[in-house]
């Protein structure tokens, strides 16, 4: 479905075209499972849309909604789910107190590896394919609720009427450059309308059923996307998917897309991402 990518001399940065894949009128509210992707009842628009390369330039959370940030990890082989439990949470605690000046934050542990279609280990583990559609993890009906979990797990009490946030931290495990890179949307360029409620299904083998409220995204001519190229293991993303404060409660919509000028012998992406929640008090 990705359309031919070029090099664009519009605006102050480099851009390609590629294929955001929204999602189209629906009678029926949308559903997306983590595993069986053929249960999926989304009508998916494809649109070619300019992607600014920010490589070389500032992005900040306060503004766009996401960040890059130089960030080295002890981790030797993120593959290996005992060493990330075991090291990668207090990095990411450490990192986005630093970035955000949070007096607290709380990370959900462990890792969720994706890898791109060209790999090998695509689709060997639960909730490993990149995300081929506009959307935010979790909405002001979710996002509670997942928060709770962390608070019983961590034994942590926010003061009463504190402000958080929730945050993606993403990082690619491959070389450089990336085939399928993840493209962020600028929360200044959305509108309330173009974000529609949606559930996302864990379907794991063997395992019950489970779902929570995201978001999935309307075309919107005034999207402003952007990327990164020639990401390494050595740099983060960080992007906003909550806020509980009303005045500025806009997420980051985010997705995968084809870089086609990334040549054929580029290894496959591979990445990991986790998510935290950081309370202002």
């Amino acid at each position: 479905m990705a359309q031919a990518a070029q090099r664009a001399s519009m605006g102050p940065h480099p851009m390609v075209l590629g294929t955001i894949n929204y999602i189209g009128e629906m009678t029926e509210r949308a559903r997306y499972y983590a595993v069986d992707y053929s249960r999926d009842n989304l009508k998916i628009d494809g649109r070619p849309m300019r992607i600014e390369d920010l490589r070389g330039d500032n992005a900040s959370l306060d503004q766009e909604g996401f960040t890059l940030e130089p960030h080295k990890s002890a981790i030797e082989n993120f593959r290996d789910d005992a060493e990330v439990r075991r090291i990668y949470a207090g990095e990411i605690e450490k990192l986005l107190l630093e970035v955000t000046g949070a007096s607290k934050v709380l990370i959900s542990p462990g890792g969720i590896l994706r890898f791109g279609e060209k790999s090998p280990e695509y689709g060997t583990r639960v909730n490993t394919r990149p995300a081929r559609f506009a959307h935010v993890d979790f909405t002001p009906n979710s996002a509670p609720g997942l928060l709770e979990a962390q608070l019983k797990a961590s034994g942590y009490t926010p003061k009463p009427g504190a402000r958080y946030q929730g945050f993606n931290v993403w990082r690619v495990i491959s070389e450089p450059p990336q085939d399928i890179p993840l493209a962020l949307c600028d929360l200044r360029s959305t509108d309330p309308a173009d974000f529609i409620t949606a559930d996302a299904v864990f379907d794991a083998p063997g395992q019950p059923e489970w779902s929570f409220e995201g978001y999935v995204i309307k075309y919107n001519p005034r999207h402003r996307w952007c990327f990164f190229s020639g990401m390494t293991r050595d740099e983060v993303l960080i992007f906003r998917n909550y806020n509980s404060d009303p005045v500025w409660p806009t997420p980051v919509p985010h997705v995968a897309f084809d870089d086609l000028r990334c040549p054929p012998t580029a290894p496959p992406r591979a990445s990991i991402e986790t998510r935290a929640f950081a309370f202002f008090e």
